[in-house]
């Protein structure tokens, strides 16, 4: 199979979707790799680097787009990207449909195969190509949310650990999936105290039981969100429904009891959000206000270490890449049920409820396509 490896477009984004080692990999199961020129600079990779593990480097996206018949990316195509994806063209990336009914319909209109990245299942519920990006902005979350805690940027002006004699920050983290535990902590690892809230008391006696004794695990209610909200410095939006718009958990109406400069991080907006007033912003411009509480919504957290993230998804999305490319896409996806949950929009049809449901689109179950289309 020809694939094509486009350099991201998205604002800041510096990831890329193939490390060199991932080339290499490919290349001997006889593959054709094609880089676009500078694809990997800003995760530290070279074209050099990339001609030597056997790829073949081409001028301009254009270029790339025209030329594979698999195209492995890291973020979903933005709009001058469009036109430049073919009728059958297979698309391995992130996508985030429900959180972009432009993007949706642009697919459907492409009549391209869109196997996203977020979707893909095993069968105890684990989403493999989602836990990386979500252990990194978990991670980051805290980062970010400590830096922008300091006064000079119209946080509290409060230190995540404190220091003797003076209590640490207080952090809630709305979820208590990968990126609420690895949140969670991070912050508890600095000294603060933190509170965990999910809806799973299972999940809740699981988090009980690995956290530090300054973590506190509580049930995910709108009554004790609005209480441990007054309190708090420092909240993480941390809630995810796979491949559906995420809940609002907290409100516009809630910014009024919090206290100003408390700092909200949203992990989760890139699935629409888990706080209603938060909109997606960049690394150029990550935060805004609103009632004296900022709003850290970052998109694509995981791009700001590029480094880190580009050698973690690739160790993830390789085996799955290499399965598409050995097999096909529609024999891959028949013989792993994995893969088969991540087909979201496949030549004009929408075959993921949860899509299907965030736009009032009409709706085609998976198994019942791919049996229609080997008739």
């Amino acid at each position: 199979m020809i694939i094509g490896v486009p350099k991201e477009i998205k604002n800041n984004e510096n990831r890329v979707a193939l490390t060199p080692a991932g080339v290499a990999e490919i290349k001997k199961h006889g593959h054709t790799v094609y880089m676009q020129a500078n694809a990997g600079t800003g995760s530290g990779f070279s074209d050099a680097d990339y001609t030597s593990a056997g790829a073949t480097i081409l001028p301009t996206i254009e270029a790339v787009y025209e030329t594979a018949e698999m195209i492995i990316k890291v973020k979903e195509p933005i709009a001058q990207e469009y036109n430049l994806i073919r009728e059958d063209q297979l698309l391995f990336t992130y996508f985030h449909f429900a959180s972009s009914e432009e993007l949706t319909h642009a697919m459907i209109a492409r009549k391209a195969v869109c196997l996203a990245y977020e979707t893909v299942e095993k069968a105890d519920r684990s989403l493999p190509l989602l836990i990386p990006m979500s252990e990194v902005a978990g991670r980051m979350s805290i980062q970010e949310g400590a830096h922008y805690l300091e006064k000079p940027l119209k946080g509290r002006g409060i230190l995540l650990g404190g220091v003797p004699g003076v209590p640490p920050a207080r952090v809630l983290v709305l979820g208590g999936g990968v990126v609420g535990t690895q949140a969670a902590k991070m912050a508890a690892g600095l000294g603060a105290h933190v509170t965990i809230m999910d809806v799973s008391l299972a999940r809740l006696r699981y988090l009980d039981d690995i956290m530090p004794p300054n973590v506190d695990t509580m049930m995910s209610n709108e009554y004790n969100i609005r209480e441990r909200i007054k309190v708090s410095d420092l909240i993480i939006g941390a809630v995810l429904i796979p491949g559906a718009k995420a809940p609002h958990l907290i409100t516009r109406d809630m910014l009024k009891i919090m206290r100003p400069g408390t700092v909200l991080v949203d992990v989760a907006v890139d699935q629409g959000g888990c706080i209603e007033t938060c909109k997606p912003t960049t690394h150029e411009n990550p935060t805004f206000i609103i009632d004296d509480v900022v709003h850290y919504c970052v998109a694509n957290m995981p791009g700001a270490v590029p480094y880190t993230s580009t050698l973690a998804l690739t160790n993830a999305t390789l085996p799955y890449a290499i399965q598409l490319a050995n097999k096909g896409w529609k024999k891959a996806c028949q013989e792993n049920r994995d893969l088969l949950s991540g087909l979201n929009v496949v030549k004009g049809e929408v075959v993921y409820k949860g899509v299907a449901d965030a736009w009032g689109l009409s709706y085609t179950n998976v198994d019942d396509y791919l049996e229609m289309a080997t008739v």
